[in-house]
């Protein structure tokens, strides 16, 4: 096959990953506490091709980038619903470890452990936080409040190299070898949400630009396919 269909496969293949991206960012616009991804590509070369080959050069997907840039904070009234003011992360407890997340919207089990809405615990200075019925107030520290009672502390970590970071699911993030920090520039806001820091205008616009790159490819490996190849053929069909 000659050079130019891998270049417009390969291309075809890195904006078609960049598309599921843009669909998922465009998809939890509404969720709190998402961070965006930036999808990257990258040169990839061909050795086993000869020299003597030109265009032995593909395009491949890269190593996605997520935007840790904060969103916006809004007020909930849920006395459960926390938000981070500051570069912090909760830490929660999952069966693959300890993971972090941003997405505040806790909740209280039926034994009184506080949990993320995916169902896992949500980690204190101790480990995970066991809460009482009645109401529950969260200082700016993260200390937890059963009326006069303190029912723990929020563990708020930090991370002096974000890109350390990668994705384990939509609301949650794995530290890959990176050691949190206690947090001492974050600060939380009870009855509050972060939201997620999608841009839809920046989103939509990206879709439509990587949409229109998508099908200059098809048709280039259309007209290679069909004009170009029948061409030749038709030619050579003459010929003999």
């Amino acid at each position: 096959m000659p050079g130019s269909y891998y270049l417009a496969l390969t291309g075809m293949r890195a904006r078609l990953a960049a598309l599921d991206r843009l669909a998922s960012d465009i998809a939890n616009v509404s969720t709190a506490g998402y961070k965006a991804e930036r999808a990257t590509t990258e040169q990839t070369d061909r050795p086993d091709f000869g020299a003597a080959m030109i265009a032995a050069i593909d395009v491949s997907e890269s190593a996605s980038r997520v935007d840790f840039r904060p969103g916006a904070i809004a007020p909930t009234g849920r006395d459960l619903d926390v938000a981070i003011d500051g570069p912090g992360f909760f830490a929660v407890d999952t069966p693959a470890g300890e993971r972090f997340t941003r997405d505040g919207r806790f909740v209280r089990r039926n034994d009184g452990v506080l949990t993320t809405v995916e169902g896992y615990p949500v980690l204190g200075k101790s480990g995970p936080i066991t809460v009482g019925n009645g109401a529950i107030k969260i200082d700016a520290d993260g200390t937890l409040r059963n009326g006069a009672a303190i029912a723990g502390r929020l563990k708020l970590v930090e991370f002096d190299d974000t890109t350390a970071l990668s994705r384990a699911n939509t609301y949650l993030f794995k530290a890959d070898g990176a050691t949190p920090d206690a947090a001492t520039h974050s600060e939380v806001r009870a009855g509050a949400l972060e939201q997620s820091n999608v841009s839809v205008v920046d989103r939509i616009a990206e879709l439509t630009g990587v949409s229109r790159s998508f099908e200059s490819m098809q048709r280039a490996l259309t007209t290679l396919s069909n004009d170009i190849d029948g061409r030749a053929i038709t030619e050579l069909g003459r010929r003999g």
